[in-house]
């Protein structure tokens, strides 16, 4: 087994090389401080067989004595395209000294562009040089190289001039980053001596603020010495953009609570944008919905069910458009999924609970097929069974489990008897009931093969009506009785949205900003809510 030595391990480069190197199986040591402390050196060296070597200063001061410290191993020296004299030095050094030796000069790294981070935010990016054109290289990539030319044969001497695969222009890479964060970024040219002022006044020295603008004004080069050298194609700097999408997005909007009681604890706040970890992928939302259960959440009836820790992002349906990839899921992608914290301008998700959103109909009506959809789907199919012929009651058909029911259950091949108020009569009528019962005035009809209960308050007598019977709320007392909770089932989710896609399923929503909120969770708790509610979220 290789080992190897990486100084300035903790750094962009750093920390992606380490992780190379680990996953290809070599045993990794790290320094950083103790660079230049040469008894911990010595005691890093032990052992090693090749050294990463970043030289953190901007002088050759010193280098000399940990070169050779070093001595004859195989050495891979992280300069730069500018090749400044400290850097000419070093690689002197190490030509004198290494028993084999490789250089990396890597050109514009994508990730300078995060100096504009603020910039981004406010829209507008202010910079010198617009049209310059660069092939920024994603830190990654330069891991990449550093790991081959490390652990493999044939580097010695090698030179290799490192960039991304196209060459595209600073004013480009910032209408990038807008895409890649879902919002607008212009650009505003400003004039080098100003640029050069500004600099100035942030305490850059005077030379370096002089060789960045003259970098700045000159095209890059473009090479092709990452695919030969790792045998992949370099990421693009819209990969790069995407990837780093939360180091400029700041902050967001989140409707959270802090404490448990009534719907005033419901607040909007600024928190960071939530950064994706490993197969999960980060969603711009475009709509979250509305679920009774919330109210119940809110209240801290539900603490010790679902183990909600304060402060909570409320919202479990999603439906928003991939930012940040993951396994099969790439920007740009429309999804929807059953998940935590979705009452927010961004959500992370593992891709394992996610679905392609339909086509058929705008994610801000998709946001309410995931908790409604997967409850219906769930009664229908896995616990009441209905098959063709079947004649089922659908008690509480015009409430969002209930529209979704209804459809289902007609798919199925059952006659559909469904209760509605007069309010929603029409739209469950016009969904497919065969029947539809005003519960306010007249009694629940019997003779049902199975009843799907979706109310909270269920009488006696419904035991009555019919010969099995499913329940989402209160259980119901009887031999042949089922009571469930919605379980996340992303291949039921696909399914059911194949069935949207082909008109089987209709969706209908009532769309509400987010502000409101609060004053929904109040209007549920006085029985005003009718049919299922989204919230949309993207401006």
């Amino acid at each position: 087994m290789t080992k190897v030595l990486v100084t300035g391990a903790t750094g962009t480069i750093g920390r992606s090389l380490v992780s190379h190197l680990e996953e290809a199986g070599a045993e990794v040591r790290t320094v950083t401080r103790q660079l230049t402390d040469p008894v911990a050196l010595e005691a890093a060296l032990d052992g090693v067989d090749a050294v990463f070597l970043l030289w953190p200063f901007a002088s050759a001061e010193g280098a000399r004595e940990v070169l050779e410290l070093i001595g004859a191993r195989r050495v891979v020296y992280l300069s730069s395209a500018a090749a400044r004299p400290h850097e000419v030095e070093i690689e002197r050094l190490i030509t004198a000294t290494a028993r084999e030796w490789t250089v990396l000069r890597p050109h514009a790294f994508a990730a300078n562009t995060l100096r504009w981070a603020e910039q981004v935010r406010a829209g507008v990016v202010r910079q010198p040089y617009g049209e310059a054109a660069l092939s920024p290289i994603h830190e990654r990539d330069v891991a990449a190289v550093a790991v081959r030319a490390l652990l493999d044969g044939g580097h010695h001497g090698a030179v290799h001039t490192l960039t991304g695969p196209r060459p595209l222009t600073r004013r480009e890479q910032a209408r990038a980053i807008g895409a890649a964060i879902g919002r607008p970024v212009r650009w505003e040219e400003e004039p080098p001596e100003e640029a050069r002022l500004r600099l100035l006044g942030l305490g850059w020295p005077a030379p370096a603020v002089a060789e960045m603008l003259r970098g700045l004004a000159q095209p890059g080069p473009t090479t092709g010495t990452v695919e030969e050298v790792t045998g992949t194609p370099a990421s693009t700097f819209e990969t790069w953009a995407s990837e780093h999408a939360t180091d400029f997005l700041g902050t967001m909007r989140a409707a959270r609570i802090h404490e448990y009681g009534d719907a005033s604890v419901i607040s909007l706040d600024e928190v960071p944008v939530p950064r994706p970890g490993p197969g999960e992928v980060l969603i711009r939302v475009a709509a979250t919905s509305f679920n009774p259960s919330e109210v119940g959440l809110r209240m801290g009836l539900l603490r010790d069910v679902l183990g909600v820790t304060l402060p909570h992002t409320l919202g479990w349906d999603v439906a928003g458009t991939v930012v940040t990839g993951a396994g099969d899921l790439v920007p740009g992608d429309r999804v929807i999924g059953l998940i935590e914290g979705a009452a927010a301008e961004y959500a992370v998700a593992k891709t394992s609970v996610l679905a392609r959103a339909p086509q058929r109909i705008p994610l801000t009506d998709a946001a309410a097929v995931p908790v409604a959809g997967l409850t219906a789907w769930q009664a229908v199919f896995d616990h009441a069974h209905i098959a063709p012929g079947s004649r089922v009651l659908i008690n509480g058909a015009g409430g969002g489990v209930g529209l979704f029911a209804v459809q289902l259950a007609k798919h199925a091949g059952a006659y559909v008897v469904a209760t509605a108020s007069p309010r929603s009569a029409a739209a469950v009528r016009a969904l497919g009931a065969d029947e539809v019962v005003d519960h306010t005035t007249t009694p629940l009809p019997g003779g049902n093969d199975v009843l799907i209960n979706l109310v909270a308050d269920v009488p006696a007598s419904v035991t009555e009506l019919a010969k099995e019977f499913v329940s989402i709320t209160r259980p119901i007392e009887h031999p042949r009785a089922v009571r469930f909770v919605a379980r996340n089932d992303p291949g039921q989710l696909t399914e059911l949205v194949a069935l949207i896609d082909k008109g089987v399923v209709d969706v209908e929503a009532d769309t509400r900003p987010l502000e409101s909120l609060a004053d929904l969770h109040r209007e549920a708790e006085h029985g005003l809510v009718r049919g299922k509610v989204t919230l949309k979220v993207e401006k």
